[in-house]
């Protein structure tokens, strides 16, 4: 069977005449996601996810999708890195589960990677539900995903190589007040006083954006990435607040804590939560990041938990925090689970060389 690949429009804001298709394929993206881990916590609204498809500059995104008897059962996301000696490509293919095991990822996916040809490396994250028999492990020896669950044939028989395992965790809400006065009291004792605590609200102080650059551009080298291999991004001050003036028309607040190195005068870690508008929704972790040469002082813990104190005081009544980390991220996988994060699933990094 034949299936047409269309190009979907990414309007200019949520209320433009072409934006019906974009919004279609978010609430698929949301059913896809809802069916592989079994909860919807992960669920965004389109109107969240604009600002990130709007960056035409850094990470531009195109976004595609296929119908059956005109509604939307399928679509593809397509990214690519723009200033980088390394040309590599992000993809994602979301089949609706009714309509799986007809030739439409197929035909995506063949779509997309034909869009990759002048591109090094083809990476995608793929959920895997649990399931029986067989498992294949990455090379990096930590977690697995079951050999015989469709995401996982598809992908090996496309040329695609499982580099790394990562996992999702939900902290339930509200964490008991005392202990996480503890945790937080705890954790800043242990890191010492060369160490102060930061928090803002979505827009980074102007004092702190040069740090905060070099920062994001280390979580692309510093962060796990098995055989990835994934090429520096780098950020200055201007795109940081290039990236948040657009992610202002976003309803989702950003909340962050950062590390100030005392005797230097410099941020050196940083972690943020992004918290949606309506409180009955999960609040999803983003990054978490310490300097490899400040390593060693519970700063890790100390991010994670005044965050979270951050978000009891700012934010309170959200029912649960997500979080994403590589299987052989033993350290922060440690911090999650003392704080008293369980795993909900997990996804595949796979990876296709391209050239």
């Amino acid at each position: 069977m034949t299936f047409t690949v269309e190009e979907l429009a990414i309007p200019a804001t949520i209320d433009s005449a072409d934006a019906a298709d974009y919004v279609a394929s978010i609430d698929l993206r949301n059913e896809v996601e809802a069916f592989g881990y079994g909860t919807r916590d992960l669920a965004t609204e389109p109107v969240e996810e604009l600002p990130g498809y709007l960056d035409t500059r850094n990470a531009p995104r195109r976004l595609f999708g296929v119908r059956v008897d005109g509604a939307l059962a399928a679509r593809a996301m397509y990214e690519i890195n723009v200033d980088s000696d390394d040309p590599v490509a992000w993809a994602v293919v979301e089949v609706l589960p009714a309509y799986r095991g007809r030739g439409i990822g197929t035909a995506l996916a063949q779509h997309v990677e034909g869009l990759a040809h002048d591109r090094s490396r083809l990476f995608v994250y793929a959920v895997s539900p649990d399931g029986p028999g067989e498992r294949l492990v990455p090379p990096t020896g930590f977690g697995s995903v079951p050999l015989a669950n469709p995401e996982v044939r598809f992908l090996r028989h496309r040329g695609y190589s499982l580099e790394q395992v990562e996992r999702a965790s939900r902290l339930p809400l509200p964490m008991e007040p005392g202990r996480l006065a503890a945790a937080v009291a705890a954790a800043s004792a242990a890191s010492g006083g060369d160490y102060r605590v930061h928090r803002w609200t979505r827009s980074t102080p102007e004092r702190w954006l040069d740090d905060m650059a070099l920062m994001f551009t280390r979580m692309s080298t510093d962060a796990p990435s098995a055989g990835m291999e994934e090429p520096e991004d780098v950020w200055t001050a201007a795109r940081v607040v290039e990236s948040e003036e657009r992610d202002a028309a976003s309803p989702r607040e950003m909340l962050t804590v950062a590390v100030e190195h005392v005797p230097s005068g410099a941020l050196v870690g940083y972690s943020s939560l992004s918290v949606p508008p309506q409180a009955a929704r999960a609040v999803l972790q983003d990054d978490t990041l310490v300097l490899r040469e400040h390593r060693g002082h519970r700063l890790g813990m100390l991010l994670k938990v005044a965050n979270l104190a951050h978000l009891a005081e700012r934010r309170p009544g959200h029912p649960s925090v997500i979080t994403f980390n590589a299987e052989e991220n033993r350290h922060m996988l440690s911090v999650n689970e003392a704080v008293g994060f369980v795993p909900i699933g997990y996804e595949g990094a796979w990876m296709k060389r391209l050239r």
